[in-house]
């Protein structure tokens, strides 16, 4: 079943046409991949999903709903959220005070409370930190804190722009194990990552692009065995 879908999607900053005629599917329970080069448009197609931007052309459909043109605050609501690429933690709030601002809409305490546990079960480090500052707390607390603040509100779908970013290979590891464990329990995923060999390992499709379009599709194991794609994203000869 179709959870989110883009259809012919043509997005711009200014006069730059950075998406032209995208056109993805998520479905329900699936872990979806973008990866392509710095500039292809992966953040952007998150962006426009998110409602940070709005497409010029061609729709976004969440649920069967078309929101091409619906506030953040709205989409958030309808039980999608968006990990942006640096995180954007809020580095002058605690630890707590961060996972709150994740829950902001629910009037329920004792509910904001036992999502904030659930996240500090999957990362018990912030258990450790939560009345210290996030801005003091290391590149993989960050991430972690973002992952668990982006849980408070109880997603269908996570939305994850490039979570390895700068992270030692031991926390990178730590946090696809995270993204696998959300996905096992009935979270959809989809993965922006640099790391195209670790997205492909965990994701059950993959979309690969360059320059604002999409030019191969494919179930994540084929896209491992791709010459192309490895040649061009896996490293490989």
């Amino acid at each position: 079943m179709s959870l989110l879908k883009l259809e012919n999607v043509h997005s711009y900053y200014g006069r730059i046409h950075a998406l032209k005629g995208i056109s993805i599917e998520v479905n329900k329970g699936e872990i979806v991949t973008l990866i392509g080069s710095n500039g292809a448009g992966k953040s952007t197609i998150l962006r426009t999903i998110s409602g940070m931007m709005h497409p010029k052309k061609g729709s976004v459909e969440y649920n069967g709903k078309n929101i091409s043109q619906t506030a953040p605050h709205d989409i958030v609501m309808s039980g999608m959220v968006h990990v942006p690429e640096g995180r954007g933690i809020f580095p002058t709030l605690t630890v707590k005070e961060n996972l709150e601002m994740g829950a902001f809409t629910l009037r329920d305490r004792s509910l904001t409370e036992e999502r904030m546990e659930y996240g500090c079960t999957l990362f018990p480090r912030l258990k450790e930190r939560l009345g210290q500052y996030g801005g003091t707390l290391s590149g993989g607390e960050q991430q972690m804190l973002a992952i668990a603040r982006a849980l408070m509100m109880d997603p269908d779908l996570l939305m994850l722009d490039e979570p390895s970013m700068g992270l030692a290979p031991i926390l990178v590891e730590l946090i696809f194990d995270i993204i696998k464990t959300l996905n096992d329990k009935g979270t959809t995923i989809l993965l922006v990552e640099q790391n195209a060999l670790m997205a492909l390992s965990i994701a059950h499709r993959g979309y690969v692009l360059q320059t604002g379009e999409i030019t191969v599709s494919d179930t994540a194991a084929n896209l491992k065995n791709n010459t192309e794609v490895q040649k061009a994203y896996l490293g490989m000869d």
